[in-house]
């Protein structure tokens, strides 16, 4: 991995960098002040090119991270951060992105862990809703865009609640005859990738690749436990504990869903992110909201937990109306 930048230089006269706030295999990401805009403050992204590679085939490169920029400067959704600018400087590329307040779902997973519970059934949900609709966004482009790399770690929630997709690393533009022009050489982080993403760029993949991405993702979050790898469980298709034997709180509908997304042939998983969106939610729309405990339950989340929880609560609700009755008479 390159040599991070040092807290306080200045690269094109208007990004100045504050600390390093993560890490790639090519490159870091940096919290930085817009000299420019007082107050502003971005995440850069920064992709060194292997220097060992031929002189063509680094051109090729840059001329692709242009082409790709270009690309994800020009989206504009409410998930997404917004690109605002890129450039390049010796040998590194630099893409510069809003910078997103708050904690990643991997960290809300692992506090939660940590305190021997599991995150609500009802805001992973809501968080799936959101994450939906960038997917759905992003594959509608013309041509298509593949995030490649969904995780929890790259998932932020804001305080107002708002769920960001953060990282661009391994976006793929889906073009003529399957060409496809990638930032960053990779495969993704082996949990939560499907097989045909293992070929690299040589590899078909597609929306679907991205919904095994998310169904895996939703696996972590609500079990607590880490998927096991598309690879191994080609080699040992019994490997994958179902959700509801780790987590006993989430409703067959969630369960049901989640494996279909997780299925090892594209063939067999949904074949869009609306989809999947249906199965996993019904006609259920999340509100959006911060997270919070201690949360009491609306009628339309009561329908999506699991079965035994909402004879509980419809049980509950005749005893009050027995005694309301009793009480009247």
């Amino acid at each position: 991995m390159p040599t991070p930048l040092k807290t306080g230089e200045v690269l094109r006269n208007r990004y100045k960098i504050r600390r390093v706030i993560g890490h790639g295999g090519m490159g870091s990401i940096y919290l930085a002040d817009d000299l420019r805009l007082e107050g502003r403050q971005c995440a850069l992204k920064e992709v060194e090119q292997d220097r060992t590679m031929p002189t063509d085939a680094l051109r090729q490169t840059r001329d692709q991270f242009q082409r790709e920029a270009n690309v994800l400067a020009r989206l504009d959704h409410p998930n997404l951060p917004k690109v605002s600018d890129f450039f390049s400087i010796g040998g590194r590329d630099y893409l510069v992105m809003d910078f997103i307040p708050g904690k990643d779902l991997r960290t809300i997973m692992m506090e939660a862990k940590q305190a021997g519970s599991f995150l609500p059934e009802r805001d992973v949900l809501g968080w799936a809703n959101q994450l939906s609709d960038a997917l759905i966004y992003l594959h509608s482009q013309d041509p298509p865009i593949l995030h490649r790399d969904i995780k929890p770690s790259n998932l932020k929630l804001t305080p107002s609640g708002l769920l960001k997709l953060v990282d661009f690393g391994l976006v793929k533009i889906l073009v003529s005859e399957e060409l496809t022009i990638t930032i960053l050489q990779g495969r993704g982080t082996a949990l939560y990738t499907p097989l045909e993403q293992y070929g690299g760029d040589t590899g078909h993949t597609d929306a679907r690749s991205d919904i095994y991405a998310l169904g895996a993702t939703l696996y972590h979050l609500l079990t607590n436990q880490a998927p096991i790898e598309a690879r191994e469980r080609f080699l040992s298709p019994d490997t994958l504990v179902s959700p509801r034997q780790i987590n006993p709180e989430i409703s067959l509908r969630t369960e049901r869903a989640i494996l279909w997304a997780m299925n090892l042939h594209p063939d067999d998983r949904p074949q869009d992110v609306e989809t999947f969106r249906k199965s996993l939610l019904g006609n259920w729309n999340p509100p959006i909201r911060p997270l919070k405990t201690g949360s009491t339950l609306s009628a339309m989340e009561i329908l999506v937990l699991p079965l035994e929880k909402t004879l509980v609560w419809v049980t509950i609700g005749l005893l009050i109306f027995t005694l309301i009755v009793t009480l009247i008479k």
